[in-house]
């Protein structure tokens, strides 16, 4: 295909345009891992293959065009006449639809999530639920605009449901609060995080909790001059139980003496990969508040698991989670990945279903996704090519038969058969914040290295503030970092007005 060789940029040409952004990530849906070369130089579409993407205006008329050669092929094009007041959104739309309806007959590939490029799929329906749509009308509408498929319509219908229930809850006049711990073992072949492995971190990690630590007290400052409530804490990275029992205590109990905990609704920690969790961390885990936490083995093939760099067997994977309830706690979510290199069908499925066995009150499957920053892309589409949708359709059915409810879901770039990532639970066991995350009506205040603050103000505006990547960074300019925190205190002080669920 195109991007056989990563170096190779496709030609997209535009002309009379500037809709770069919606047209390459239509492309992206049928060329996972390619990269494309925009120009308005149209002798640059001369080679075996190339896209121009043409919008005149004639008369009172406005003249959409595409034309498409892959791979030395016949070159096709599709029009559209619109009038010459169009709105540039629906002329973006609709070019983008003839390069999309094109694609798919030269390549064979059929969208499941059709013209939909948004990372938030569920939000469409939502919004038309809250003006009253009816279930088909919702249906149709979205179906006619971005040509979804069936069962993806269906999908995202019942994840809005199940999550309407959470979002009516939401307070808006509160916040919550994420902590980064951005270290793992070892970087799995597939991951894109901001992550670093413990062997090149361990001489920093005396001043990272030192810095973390500190964060957490001026957050915590900030957030009692403004009597704001926090709703719930989430400790991500990374693989936060990376890090040592005496070092997650420390920044727990910062977290327990700068935030008050009687006030929040959840707290979870992303226990994470099964090769770093231990009797006394999640003891201490417990000890210190959290209430919900991930065991995520990804898969439970020991082979699979070698090819995508863990250190751990299915085995040890289901010891941690019986481990995990043997300590007490009653609400443990499982992170799975489909689409996995070397994954056959028959090999999700028999980890699906060793999970459901488990009954753990939350499952959340993850579709492949290979990105430039993961070791995976090197290889280009070479690990697009996989039965992912085959694995997908087998545990939206065996999730949903065995009580598990979609409650929150994502898409990403460079998805394995434009897929999605869904988070399913046994009712009342849903993570508030997954969704809050995904909504975008609460605060998120972040701290520690690559974490992002969302400031969500009462009018709708969304500011972030992006900690530092990379440890050495974010120890050695701490200050100048929480120059930038001072904003926080501006949206607390608004968001304080919002009458408070």
């Amino acid at each position: 295909m195109i991007n056989k060789n990563n170096d190779y940029k496709m030609p997209i040409v535009l002309i009379g345009n500037s809709f770069k952004y919606e047209i390459e990530s239509i492309c992206k849906l049928f060329f996972h891992t390619a990269r494309f070369n925009f120009t308005e130089d149209i002798t640059e579409a001369q080679g075996e293959s190339y896209i121009i993407a043409e919008c005149e205006i004639s008369g009172d008329n406005m003249r959409l065009s595409a034309t498409i050669r892959l791979n030395g092929d016949t070159p096709e094009t599709e029009e559209k006449i619109l009038p010459e007041n169009t709105e540039k959104r629906t002329a973006e739309h609709e070019l983008c639809r003839l390069i999309y309806h094109i694609l798919c007959r030269k390549t064979g590939i059929s969208a499941p999530w059709g013209l939909m490029t948004g990372i938030r799929p569920v939000k469409k329906v939502t919004e038309l639920m809250a003006q009253g749509f009816s279930r088909q009308e919702i249906e149709k509408t979205l179906s006619e605009r971005y040509e979804l498929s069936p069962n993806k319509l269906a999908l995202a219908y019942e994840t809005a449901v199940n999550q309407q229930p959470i979002l009516d809850s939401i307070d808006t006049s509160a916040a919550s609060l994420y902590v980064s711990i951005p270290f793992c073992p070892t970087r799995c072949s597939y991951c894109s995080f901001v992550s670093h492995s413990m062997a090149s971190a361990i001489k920093l990690m005396p001043q990272y909790i030192d810095a973390l630590c500190r964060e957490l007290e001026i957050i915590g400052r900030l957030v009692k001059e403004n009597d704001t409530k926090i709703d719930t804490i989430y400790f991500g990275g990374g693989t936060p139980t990376s890090i040592s029992a005496e070092d997650i205590r420390r920044v727990m109990e910062a977290v327990a003496a700068n935030f008050d905990l009687n006030r929040i609704r959840e707290y979870s920690f992303e226990a994470g990969r099964p090769d770093t969790i231990t009797e006394e961390k999640l003891r201490v885990i417990k000890e210190l508040g959290a209430d919900r936490i991930s065991v995520n083995p990804q898969t439970l093939n020991d082979d699979v698991l070698r090819v995508i760099g863990r250190q751990h067997t299915g085995k040890e994977a289901i010891e941690a989670f019986e481990l995990a309830r043997k300590i007490g706690f009653d609400n443990i979510n499982t992170d799975l990945i489909a689409g996995l290199p070397t994954e056959s069908t028959e090999s999700f499925k028999n980890t699906l279903d060793k999970i459901v066995e488990l009954s753990p009150e939350s499952i959340t499957v993850h579709t492949l996704t290979v990105k430039r920053s993961a070791a995976l892309f090197r290889d280009g589409n070479e690990n697009m090519a996989n039965p992912a949708a085959e694995m997908v359709d087998y545990s939206i059915e065996k999730l949903m038969a065995n009580g598990y409810l979609p409650y929150y879901m994502y898409r990403q770039k460079n998805t394995v058969d434009n897929l999605e990532n869904v988070g399913y639970a046994k009712k009342g066991y849903e993570s508030q914040y997954n969704i809050f995350i995904m909504d975008e009506t609460q605060t998120i205040l972040g701290a520690g290295c690559a974490a992002s603050t969302k400031l969500v103000y009462p009018d709708g505006l969304i500011n972030r503030i992006h900690n530092y990547k990379f440890p050495y960074e974010y120890i050695n300019r701490f200050d100048e970092l929480m120059e930038k925190k001072q904003e926080v205190t501006q949206c607390l002080r608004k968001i304080k007005s919002i009458p408070q669920k």
